[in-house]
């Protein structure tokens, strides 16, 4: 996770924790990416998010400088160990998070949707419940 400072009040830590979520997005999306076609760069990152080349550098810049991402100008990005280790932890959150809201009944659909917001904010009690309560469902 991104380092978190100690924040002097709520609002510091509002945009502290949307950092922290933001990063885990991209490092998951590179992670993703990188999967499906072994280069990624700041157009698919553009593409998969939905914002500009300059909203995708920025947050590239970003990442690393707190040391998730390497790259260059006109270079694809890429991961980090730093970087894939936070990426495979989101996405084991994301999991465990969508499987829960399935196992509950949730719609597909809908609980895709409020995983992206679940999955930055659960404790690792909760996501250890959610898990546990996953494989009871499954048996």
């Amino acid at each position: 996770m991104a380092k978190k400072q100690k924040p002097k009040n709520q609002h510091e830590r509002t945009r502290v924790d949307h950092a922290t979520e933001i990063a885990e997005d991209y490092v998951e999306a590179i992670a993703e990416i990188l999967e499906e076609q072994d280069v990624c760069r700041v157009k698919d990152l553009a593409e998969h998010f939905a914002v500009s080349h300059v909203t995708v550098n920025r947050t590239v810049a970003r990442l690393q400088r707190d040391g998730y991402v390497t790259t260059e100008p006109y270079s694809p990005v890429e991961l980090t160990s730093q970087g894939a280790k936070l990426a495979k932890n989101s996405r084991r959150r994301h999991e465990i998070v969508l499987s829960f809201l399935i196992a509950l009944g949730v719609t597909e659909e809908t609980a895709a949707t409020d995983t992206e917001g679940i999955e930055h904010h659960v404790s690792p009690e909760t996501l250890s419940v959610m898990e546990a309560f996953i494989s009871k469902a499954h048996h």
